[in-house]
């Protein structure tokens, strides 16, 4: 049996200067869980994912354009992203997420 340990998600990613950092936390056939770390100002541009997907934002501000729609998130709010609509993410302010993809 592998070493179960508990932990805080913000505390396992760290904030780059003017950069967008991932950490992979989970990595299976039938889905990913992945940390993300953006400073201020950085973001996403559009595009689709072929599987719905969670985004749980941890820290900071963030504002999350799906189809178009600008929609605001600040830490402890969560939004689901439907498969196939487009979508862009910009940091309002440093912030952290954590985002869940189920493929099947």
């Amino acid at each position: 049996m592998s070493e179960v340990q508990k932990s805080r998600l913000i505390d396992k990613i760290a904030y780059q200067k003017d950069s967008v950092v991932s950490k992979t936390l989970i990595d299976k056939k039938t889905g990913t869980v992945t940390l993300f770390a953006f400073d201020e100002n950085q973001g996403l541009s559009e595009h689709t994912a072929p599987f719905d997907a969670l985004v749980q934002v941890l820290d900071g501000e963030v504002e999350i354009q799906v189809s178009g729609t600008p929609i605001h998130l600040s830490a402890g709010e969560m939004l689901i992203l439907p498969s196939g609509e487009p979508h862009a993410l910009k940091a309002l302010t440093a912030f952290k997420m954590q985002l869940t993809m189920i493929r099947s």
